[in-house]
């Protein structure tokens, strides 16, 4: 029986294609099919990170809404399976790029499900959002004892009350049209002070507001984080 292909995850960073790691960009360079994921209203911003060590090989376009109902999300995703399992039965390697890190709310693990118990499946990490916005704006996520929360803003009030309460560090991912409710909630347990917001984090995009008081009360892009952290106020 012939080899099949190997499904690699790729970790591509927060969006500086500098921030690859040498293991991506070799994984890159030599597999001939890469597959990302392709919003219909937007450009892939995964390939837009890679698009330095890609030239020649197979694309396949995964068309995913990030919406709440994730029915259209799961049929794009098997379809996308079926496409991928084609490559990998055929023996041609498939690197899934992924923006961050793939197993940390990556779009890789849906397709790992799907196809890691057919075929091998590597997963190559990248550094995660949480990670470049603290780099961004020199503030520690944690330190000595202390207790961090990676939570996102869609979880609801009651359990973002808890985090805000409960740890020392708190990242609140994917604001979005939660944003302006984010920060009054920042107000209400007192967190206001501690809290920066990073939109676009490493990116030529990127905007950092330390002064969260100064937020415009609208909905913000899906690229955006809230890190709140004890002892790093001004």
């Amino acid at each position: 029986m012939a080899a099949t292909g190997t499904l690699y995850g790729v970790g591509l960073g927060p969006g500086d294609p500098e921030l690859l790691t040498l293991k991506a960009v070799r994984i890159l360079q030599t597999v001939p099919v890469v597959a990302y994921l392709a919003p219909p209203d937007s450009r892939s911003q995964a390939r837009e990170i890679a698009a330095s060590w890609l030239g020649g090989q197979r694309e396949v376009p995964i068309p995913v809404s990030c919406q709440a109902d994730r029915s259209q999300a799961n049929q794009a995703y098997n379809e996308a399976a079926l496409i991928l399992a084609q490559e990998l039965e055929a023996g041609r390697d498939v690197a899934l790029l992924c923006e961050g890190d793939p197993l940390f709310y990556g779009s890789f693990t849906y397709m790992m499900q799907r196809l890691a118990g057919r075929f091998p499946c590597v997963v190559i990490p990248g550094i995660s959002s949480v990670n470049a916005v603290a780099a961004v704006t020199g503030r520690p996520l944690v330190t000595g004892n202390e207790r961090i929360a990676v939570i996102p803003a869609t979880v609801g009030e009651d359990a973002l009350r808890q985090a805000l309460a409960g740890y020392d560090s708190i990242a609140i991912m994917k604001p979005g049209r939660r944003r302006a409710r984010i920060v009054e909630l920042l107000q209400e347990t007192g967190r206001l002070a501690d809290a920066v917001y990073v939109e676009q984090a490493t990116r030529p995009e990127q905007r950092i507001v330390t002064d969260i008081t100064t937020l415009e009360p609208t909905p913000g892009p899906y690229f955006s984080l809230f890190l709140v952290s004890r002892g790093i106020a001004a």
